[in-house]
């Protein structure tokens, strides 16, 4: 999962976070070339999460695929995020039929030593 994040670059994905979720993906010749996931599930909503297809597999479908198969038959209403400039995934959830809702601010911080 971390080698397909490093080639796909979908956002935040660290070591961990697959932890609190499920994931699916879709393998070529052994090699996982697609995934999605969902994280946060408060009551009636579910969070797709990770969603990233490796560059020299897009165009495919895989990813709708994968968002699709994420969201179906649970009766919660999904929602997700991307960044601004990630124009290509926008374009899919649009016609997926996801709406943008607001923009969000986004800072990481680290704790200095004192």
């Amino acid at each position: 999962m971390l080698d397909l994040v490093a080639r796909a670059r979908p956002g935040p994905f660290g070591p961990r976070t697959r932890e609190p979720g499920t994931y699916l993906g879709i393998r070529r010749e052994g090699a996982l070339v697609a995934m999605a996931g969902e994280r946060m599930r408060p009551p009636g909503w579910a969070e797709i999460s990770a969603v990233c297809t490796d560059p020299a597999f897009r165009g495919q479908g895989l990813a709708a695929r994968l968002i699709r198969a994420a969201v179906r038959e649970r009766g919660e209403t999904p929602f997700l995020h991307a960044a601004g400039t990630n124009t290509g995934a926008i374009r899919l959830y649009l016609a997926m039929g996801f709406q943008h809702r607001r923009d969000i601010n986004f800072h990481a911080y680290r704790r200095v030593a004192s």
